[in-house]
């Protein structure tokens, strides 16, 4: 049985879910076949992916929005990247679609399951296979509050996403009125690699639980004067810039671990809106504060679902440029019930039924 997971490059968040799914799936049929198809680094792919076997081939199927920095986008330089991008994907279609058909052993079963690049749809078509929508928004969407020339993108993009198979539609969703079966799954993250005892031990790590943050902003980073770190002396924090870790109260990620795996002894995460972050952290039981987002749709459903769902705190980018984190005031609890955990299972349970 092989799985063809198109990701995309946008951003981290979308590797880390499938990577969440995908280890559910190994764990539930371990003879299944893995082969990514994303342009996402391979530094990124070893740690995401690193308990599932797998093959990478090297495909860029969207270009999701070009982000001016990790809180804005733009929507020019994103028009630009989609105008360069159309015209090579026949041809990336069909080399992809041999290559897979070359690797498929007789009588062997395959389902394309795409997080959320459009053009996957492409391949599928070409390989007589069906295609599960793995998203919690699509570009058309996105494109659509854009607005200017992307409408038209934003069309086309609705078109291809109708001519999927179905959808498993995750927590903190956009409207998909992609007219397909879906199936509504809970939070979707993986799983810590290390208990909390074995990773204070392996790090050297002496803040309680209580006083320490993650500051986590994707891929792309955010520039952070470090000493506004050492304004909050009581705090230990885990960064992704080396430039952060100058900080006396700072240290950086390990190489061979993510940001996942030190969650266990977090208290709480700083970070923008994004899925897999607010996914694993609320199922770890972790608070959030979240800086505000601009020129990106899935956003504001991401913090109303933060609101409804978490220990949280919204601030605004001049609060947190300027070190206001307020991290010696209780988070705001949840007005309503914590979601349900386990969505990795539920979507590995449901592509298993196209499999078998």
């Amino acid at each position: 049985m092989l799985i063809i997971a198109c990701i995309s490059g946008h951003g981290f968040g979308h590797g880390s879910r499938v990577a969440a799914l995908l280890g559910a799936l190994h764990r539930l049929e371990p003879q299944c076949r893995f082969l990514l198809s994303t342009p996402l680094p391979e530094s990124f792919l070893k740690q995401a992916f690193a308990a599932i076997p797998h093959q990478q081939r090297n495909c860029c199927w969207d270009v999701g929005v070009v982000q001016a920095d990790a809180l804005g986008s733009d929507p020019a330089a994103t028009l630009q990247a989609l105008e360069a991008l159309e015209p090579l994907l026949a041809n990336q279609v069909e080399l992809e679609a041999q290559a897979i058909s070359a690797m498929l052993l007789p009588g062997e079963k395959a389902v394309v399951l795409a997080d959320v690049a459009p053009a996957a749809v492409l391949l599928a078509e070409r390989l007589a296979l069906p295609l599960v929508w793995q998203a919690n928004f699509g570009w058309d969407a996105i494109y659509q509050e854009l607005g200017g020339e992307l409408v038209a993108w934003a069309k086309r993009c609705n078109g291809l996403y109708r001519r999927g198979t179905a959808l498993l539609e995750c927590p903190f969703c956009l409207e998909m009125d992609w007219e397909l079966p879906r199936c509504q799954i809970g939070l979707s993250a993986g799983v810590p690699r290390l208990s909390p005892d074995e990773l204070r031990q392996s790090i050297g790590w002496d803040f309680a639980k209580q006083k320490t943050a993650m500051l986590s902003f994707g891929g792309m980073g955010f520039p952070l004067d470090w000493k506004l770190l050492q304004r909050w002396p009581d705090w230990g924090f885990f960064v992704a810039e080396p430039e952060l870790a100058l900080a006396s109260n700072a240290k950086l990620l390990p190489h061979d671990l993510r940001p996942l795996d030190l969650l266990p002894i977090c208290g709480v995460v700083i970070t923008k809106p994004g899925y897999s972050t607010f996914c694993e952290a609320l199922g770890q039981g972790i608070g959030v504060i979240a800086v505000e987002r601009q020129g990106f749709a899935e956003a504001e459903v991401l913090l109303e679902g933060l609101r409804n769902h978490g220990w949280h705190r919204c601030l605004s980018r001049g609060s947190f440029l300027k070190g206001e984190w307020l991290l010696d005031e209780p988070l705001i609890p949840p007005a309503k019930g914590p979601l349900a955990p386990g969505g990795e299972i539920e979507a590995a349970r449901y592509l298993l039924k196209f499999l078998t």
